[in-house]
């Protein structure tokens, strides 16, 4: 069996393609904010996303002399209370866009994961419940900030015991 089919055992793919568009803005500046991105996922026929992909795009921080700004994004399985990284297992994807600015100089900073996995990977995530969760904060800014984006996947249906595992592993990371 190759590694294609291992990757995908237990799962049966159920939808073509899809990517789903998100925007999260920020409440006030420098606030926290997430948004909650329904999927319309059927747990009863124990339906899951596959997510191939992720594009984030947050705004820019402003160039404040003398001030360093940020806008800090992420992209989770679960809630949260804070922009996260990948280090958090329920992460999926992490942006941030930063100004580190003196009285005299500004430099823009940048890091970010990849928008499209390494080509040896099937898919970089599964989302078993039903939503997935954006996060955004700025730091330093005037205005409030954002971040716009799309996720690409497929859905597929998991044999029970894979349903089972998946659900009990976001929800208990959670």
């Amino acid at each position: 069996m190759g590694a294609k089919d291992m990757a995908v055992r237990g799962l049966k793919q159920s939808s073509s393609v899809v990517a789903i568009g998100f925007s999260v803005d920020e409440t006030a500046p420098n606030t926290f904010t997430q948004g909650s991105i329904d999927l319309n996922l059927s747990p009863l026929d124990r339906e899951v996303f596959v997510v191939l992909a992720i594009n984030m795009d947050p705004f820019n921080p402003e160039c404040i002399p003398g001030t360093n700004t940020l806008v800090a994004t992420s992209l989770t399985t679960t809630s949260q209370t804070a922009v996260q990284n990948l280090s958090n297992s329920n992460c999926l994807s992490a942006m941030t866009n930063a100004i580190q600015s003196s009285a005299i100089t500004s430099v823009g900073l940048q890091t970010m994961a990849g928008e499209t996995p390494p080509a040896t990977l099937e898919y970089i995530g599964i989302i078993a419940t039903n939503d997935f969760f954006v996060q955004v904060r700025g730091s330093g800014n005037v205005n409030p900030k954002g971040v716009d984006g799309k996720l690409y996947g497929y859905r597929a249906v998991a044999d029970a015991s894979i349903f089972a595992a998946l659900v009990q592993s976001e929800v208990l990371s959670a």
